[in-house]
């Protein structure tokens, strides 16, 4: 075909993302295990140009195509749809386990940096107690320092029937996190100034303050460390922030 999708290679990619100045290249929407060798090969390109390479994944993966995967990717973003196995048979048609899998993985195995999403679908997986559990578990297989993020719903495709997800329920399962100990929870798909900031676990002072896209207030030194009480915050950070913002452009490939 003469679609653009059939017209970008990897070094195409690499190039336009380059010539943008993109810190990363996200391989998403369609989840990368369909076309795992196709992000590879990018992450392959980007890395001789500079540009980091990020997953984001259901994590239902193959051990043996996992290994081979991660080991080109520099973050990921593992969408953990929720702590209940008749869940994701009923839902997805797959396990949890597999999933869970992937993120002892990723976090154990690999340099890449974890991120978790928990899309928050009313009814569905929103209660105290899976939330709790979920929370639980992240902090006992694989560290408090784990960003876990929390998504709202919104009604499509073929779950019409179901409500958005309210920012309370987010709050709220943002707050059960916090209490079973992760140190970096957000809210997501919506405007929360608080469930959007990362504060310092040590002091509890911002350090980064977001709105949705937007950077406010940036209070990290040494690449990484609480400007108020030295305390280190992890994550892969750059010594000064960005000023992309809430912006698209628009990026032409050229044989």
């Amino acid at each position: 075909t003469d679609t653009l999708a059939s017209k970008a290679t990897p070094e195409m990619i690499a190039q336009a993302a380059s010539e943008a100045a993109c810190k990363s290249v996200a391989y998403t929407y369609n989840d990368p295990v369909v076309f795992q060798e196709y992000a590879v090969d990018v992450a392959q390109a980007c890395k001789e140009k500079g540009v980091l390479s990020v997953a984001v994944s259901a994590g239902y993966h193959n051990p043996a195509a996992r290994k081979a995967f991660y080991q080109h990717m520099d973050a990921a973003n593992i969408d953990l749809k929720s702590f209940d196995e008749a869940f994701y048979w009923k839902l997805t048609g797959a396990h949890l386990a597999p999933v869970l899998e992937t993120l002892e993985y990723i976090q154990h195995e690999t340099d890449c940096w974890l991120e978790i999403t928990t899309l928050v679908i009313p009814e569905h997986n929103d209660s105290n107690a899976e939330i709790e559990a979920m929370s639980r578990w992240v902090v006992d297989h694989l560290g408090p320092g784990v960003p876990l993020h929390f998504s709202a719903f919104h009604p499509d495709y073929k779950m019409m029937n179901v409500s958005a997800t309210g920012l309370q329920t987010l709050v709220r399962a943002r707050d059960i996190a916090i209490e079973q100990g992760l140190k970096y929870v957000y809210t997501g798909n919506v405007h929360n100034r608080e469930g959007d900031t990362t504060y310092c676990p040590e002091c509890h002072k911002a350090v980064i303050e977001r709105d949705w896209y937007e950077l406010s207030r940036w209070e990290l030194v040494d690449s990484g460390n609480c400007r108020y009480c030295g305390a280190c915050i992890e994550g892969r950070f750059d010594e000064h922030p960005g000023d992309w913002g809430r912006k698209r452009m628009a990026v032409r490939f050229s044989e």
